[in-house]
């Protein structure tokens, strides 16, 4: 397993597991015919505007697939005194999960946090989603719960929060 900061020719693997991704994480969370709905074309779109702007990781397998993927950068809503960075986004198609590709996504994320003279993080996570256990895991601690409204239907989003992200892996 490779992981490696994005380029933009990889959008469309990057979208293919952000859609998939979705629909596994999300099938009893989100109503089905959003889930089914879901576009890689705005997907791929997305990414192709935000991978230049760094900080977006990929992990291949051993065939040079993108498997997994993440983001993070400065945290983007201003409402978390003393969390300055954010981990937006980690997706990791199902049968790749439980291996450790998702910490290694999160030490390049850490590692590009860093890197903006940052040590504090959080990320938000939809409250019936187990990945919140891998945050949890990890040392996140609930520093907040909010509603969102997703495809119509008001869900619980989690807030984690990391202090140190120097102290997450060592």
């Amino acid at each position: 397993m490779i992981v490696r900061e994005a380029k933009v020719s990889d959008a469309a693997g990057i979208a293919f597991v952000h859609v998939e991704s979705w629909k596994t994480s999300y099938q009893n969370i989100l109503p089905k015919e959003f889930l089914t709905n879901l576009s890689y074309k705005s997907r791929e779109q997305f990414w192709e505007t935000s991978i230049p702007k760094g900080n977006v990781f990929v992990a291949e397998n051993d065939e040079g697939k993108i498997v997994g993927f993440a983001s993070g950068g400065n945290e983007r809503s201003g409402s978390y005194e003393g969390y300055k960075g954010e981990l937006t986004s980690i997706y990791i198609l199902k049968e790749y999960q439980g291996i450790g590709i998702g910490k290694q996504l999160m030490k390049s994320i850490i590692k590009g946090i860093e890197k903006l003279g940052i040590n504090t993080m959080l990320v938000l996570v939809l409250e019936d989603n187990n990945s919140k256990l891998f945050y949890e895991a990890l040392g996140g601690k609930k520093i907040d719960e909010i509603e969102v409204e997703i495809a119509g239907k008001l869900l619980n989003e989690l807030v984690y929060g990391w202090d140190n992200i120097n102290d997450i892996f060592h």
